[in-house]
């Protein structure tokens, strides 16, 4: 099964299915329980009341209303134009290294929020629910720090996911437990990884914008693309020539869609004439045509890219909008692609997806409404579960580690500074490890600082293959802003790029650069 995000489109938006479209499978043999116990952990590190609220649909009526502690389903009444403000849903949260458990009630679809510091404000009119939508100028909810998991509890078991399809905010992970006392997770941010991506976010030319502080200094989000560009905070434009190159290179070769995994005969093939990219079966026949979409189409995978509930249309569309999305469509002409390295290399970017995906821990995340094609989500299920759990991850505001040393997996060598002569513009080398100062590096949020408080650095802010990494002072700049990734890879978050021994020399001396990343030992390290 697969969940599609539908979007919100402004705070007046009304709620109507609750964010998503669910094709339910056939009920299983075995049921899970009347009510799910859900376990709700924090440890962001924050010191803020949280506030949690279970909102949806009661799926045997079609009801909409929210869910108590005790699992029990009230329908909202009332509502009025203007909207008129809810009932108080909220339920009680954990504090900082506590947990609460609530329930859900089998045969509910909804959303799980979490609001730290504050009550979120939600509203009635006579047709139901206004969701917050902190992307609209005015929301009510704008500068409460807040999030969301969605979920569906039927018959057929648990789905329940982490949302970064509208923004990132509190990242948390999703958990649920089986009966057989098997636990599936993911959602989890690697070490320091909220700061990571709102630090690589600000990094990219044009994207700043989309990162949204409190008065107090507090990051309460960065809004997804096709957000902030309907908010005017990000190029409405921004993917447009990237779209034409990959639309307009089906002009004189086929694109070949493999929409089912479990269905690998079921093929469809696409051509571009003009302005118009037509779809044929096996048999010739024409089945499906798209207009070459806007970058607010490819971002909402709607619009130009229409995906209705069907079994022809809807799976082509949904492929066609995750290749966009992840830069390849033009350059891979089998999809759904599932090569994550060769994802987010074009130019432009969705930035967001890739540093989101960058930072969790086992890479996968829902940064647009169909980053589950091919697998590549934040979702578990199961079947007939007896426990599910909501994890808030620390935040590592200002987080600095212990000083460490970064040894290449190439020569089990560390990087270093010349003669520990710590001026600005020394170019950093590989020797072999002594722990000195010289090697030693501390990592602060998104900088790696050396032993006298300079940074790491790429000359020049460049961001091409073969620039000199370096020591500078620490300013702040893309430039000086690093993350190691899980799989050992050193990237700068500006240049989306790794840190590289050049001409993968083993020797002491050897001098190191940025180069695309390729998953070779000489970009691969850890810390010693």
């Amino acid at each position: 099964m697969r969940l599609r995000r539908r979007l919100l489109a402004a705070a007046s938006t009304l709620l109507v299915g609750l964010g998503s479209s669910v094709a339910l499978a056939a009920p299983a043999h075995a049921v899970g329980p009347a009510l799910l116990p859900v376990t709700v952990t924090n440890t962001t590190g924050r010191a803020d009341a949280v506030h949690l609220y279970v909102i949806g649909t009661q799926l045997a009526t079609g009801r909409l209303g929210y869910v108590t502690a005790a699992g029990a389903f009230v329908p909202w009444t009332g509502g009025q134009i203007p909207p008129a403000p809810a009932p108080d849903a909220a339920i009680p949260g954990p504090g900082n290294g506590g947990s609460t458990t609530i329930q859900f009630p089998r045969g509910f679809s909804g959303r799980v929020y979490f609001a730290l510091g504050q009550k979120l404000k939600f509203f009635l009119t006579p047709d139901g629910l206004v969701q917050p939508a902190p992307w609209a100028a005015g929301d009510a909810n704008r500068d409460i720090l807040f999030d969301w998991s969605e979920f569906t509890y039927n018959d057929s078991g648990l789905w329940l996911n982490s949302s970064q399809v509208d923004m990132f905010a509190v990242p948390h992970a999703v958990t649920v437990t089986g009966a057989s006392g098997v636990t599936r997770r993911t959602g989890d941010v690697v070490t320091n990884g909220r700061n990571a991506v709102i630090d690589g976010i600000r990094a990219q030319p044009g994207w700043a914008n989309t990162v949204h502080t409190r008065s107090d200094g507090t990051v309460l989000r960065v809004l997804a693309p096709g957000k902030a560009a309907g908010a005017g905070l990000l190029s409405p434009t921004y993917l447009d020539s990237y779209i034409a190159a990959a639309w307009n290179a089906y002009t004189t070769r086929t694109l070949t869609v493999v929409p089912f995994v479990n269905q690998p005969t079921v093929r469809y093939y696409g051509r571009t004439s003009g302005n118009t990219m037509t779809f044929t079966n096996g048999s010739g026949q024409v089945v499906a045509s798209f207009n070459r979409p806007s970058s607010a189409s490819v971002w909402g995978c709607d619009g130009d890219l229409p995906a209705p509930n069907d079994q022809v249309v809807g799976p082509i569309s949904r492929t066609l909008c995750a290749a966009l999305n992840r830069g390849t469509l033009g350059t891979v002409d089998t999809q759904p692609s599932t090569d994550a390295a060769a994802f987010y290399r074009n130019t432009p970017t969705n930035q967001y997806a890739r540093l989101i995906h960058a930072n969790m821990a086992d890479g996968k995340a829902y940064a647009f409404a169909f980053d589950d094609v091919g697998g590549f989500e934040s979702l578990v299920h199961d079947g007939d579960p007896r426990a599910a759990g909501l994890v808030l991850s620390p935040f590592g505001a200002g987080a600095t580690s212990t000083p460490t040393a970064l040894v290449s997996s190439l020569n089990n060598k560390c990087i270093d500074v010349p003669s520990a002569n710590f001026v600005d513009r020394a170019a950093l080398q590989m020797w072999t490890c002594n722990n000195t100062n010289a090697q030693q590096w501390t990592f602060a949020g998104t900088a790696l600082r050396s032993q006298n408080n300079k940074c790491m650095d790429v000359d020049g802010g460049s961001t091409a293959n073969g620039a000199t990494v370096q020591l500078y002072t620490c300013n702040g700049t893309g430039a000086q802003q690093f993350t190691l990734s899980p799989a050992g890879d050193l990237v700068n978050l500006q240049a989306n790029k790794c840190v590289d021994i050049k001409d993968r020399n083993a020797n002491d001396g050897a001098r190191l650069q940025l180069w695309d990343c390729s998953g070779i030992a000489s970009q691969k390290w850890r810390k010693g």
